[in-house]
């Protein structure tokens, strides 16, 4: 009966979500994987010159980390290829295997602790990735960019569009000048809806291309340049938001938040756009929600417990042995868990 299901639901995927599955996972393989070897490199670098964390770049003179960075590369491809063959809501939740990836690579390899509900919350990650697998819409059959620009412009999808610039705007000059250094959901509000946008707009770059490979040329449509335009903007304003998150507040903190928030925005802009659950039943629906929340509480235990170690620990959850390291490179100050220390004098 279980193998029925799985040849029913294997058959009733179409040959572009597939493709967009397996673009999908492939992509996760090489970041994740990235993230290991580009830290091997960091540490070799490190170990005959200045280390990046204190400002050094002999990094850049390791080939390992070249390595890496390449394989971040072609992993960041495929999953932009991966938009083009299947839908958001298909691509965006699988961008966590990376994370299992990755930390099951660091234990293997670099020999980093993974406590015993980090395993759990792989395994949820898993689950969660699978059911959604299962259960995803088909690829909407799209015949121009030409087609996806009229998606664009039908009025739910420009009041959705409309609404995040107004937040955008509303965080980036009344509540970052105030509250940026201290209220995380700022940076990471901008970088969340920003991306929404840009995945909408990555994902019709990636079908123009797609189509002009196949011998439809679409490069000669306006709109396919405008969509490469807002990209680059969409790109180039997450990144900075992103980078200031990140140097404002604990990793541990702002990657499953950021994941959270953009892979919920993500979706919801590509069922306004692209109607992807227009096809399905509630049953689907709901099925793949739940997919999608097992796989956000496997994100968040994997990295609440990243730093955690079996054996005795306080009452916070951390080992003895990490909280002396964390007050040997605090100098002994106390911070916010939220916020990183400030060292500077």
């Amino acid at each position: 009966m279980a193998s029925q299901v799985w040849r029913d639901a294997y058959r009733g995927m179409s040959s572009d979500n597939i493709k967009g599955l397996i673009l999908a996972l492939s992509s996760s393989l090489f970041i994740g994987a990235s993230f290991i070897v580009k830290k091997k490199g960091l540490i070799k670098a490190g170990a005959s010159g200045t280390r990046a964390g204190v400002g050094g770049y002999s990094y850049l003179l390791e080939p390992l980390w070249w390595v890496g960075m390449i394989t971040m590369i072609v992993g960041e491809i495929a999953n932009f290829a991966a938009y083009a063959f299947a839908p958001a809501i298909l691509v965006t939740p699988l961008g966590a295997l990376s994370i299992i990836i990755s930390a099951v690579l660091a234990y293997i390899i670099l020999r980093e602790k993974l406590h015993i509900f980090g395993i759990l919350g792989c395994a949820l990650c898993v689950v969660g990735s699978t059911t959604i697998v299962l259960h995803a819409p088909q690829e909407r059959q799209i015949e121009s960019v030409a087609e996806v620009w009229d998606l664009a412009t039908e009025p739910a999808f420009v009041l959705y569009a409309v609404l995040v610039l107004i937040f955008v705007f509303i965080i980036v000059f009344l509540y970052i000048p105030i509250y940026g250094q201290t209220h995380i959901m700022c940076y990471i509000g901008v970088c969340s809806l920003v991306g929404s946008l840009s995945v909408m707009s990555v994902k019709a770059v990636g079908i123009a291309l797609k189509l002009t490979f196949s011998g439809m040329n679409q490069l000669v449509y306006p709109q396919t340049w405008v969509f490469t335009f807002i990209v680059l903007l969409c790109v180039i304003t997450q990144m900075n938001y992103l980078n200031k998150a990140l140097d404002t507040f604990n990793t541990a903190v702002v990657s499953p938040i950021y994941y959270t928030m953009f892979t919920s925005l993500t979706i919801l802009a590509s069922v306004i756009m692209f109607k992807d659950w227009s096809g399905q039943s509630p049953t689907q629906i709901v099925t793949e929600l739940c997919g999608f929340v097992t796989i956000l509480s496997g994100t968040f235990l994997l990295h609440k417990t990243k730093d955690m170690v079996d054996g005795p620990t306080t009452v916070s959850g951390r080992s003895p042995k990490r909280i002396a390291e964390e007050d040997d490179e605090d100098g002994g100050q106390e911070g916010t868990p939220l916020r990183r220390q400030d060292l500077r004098v």
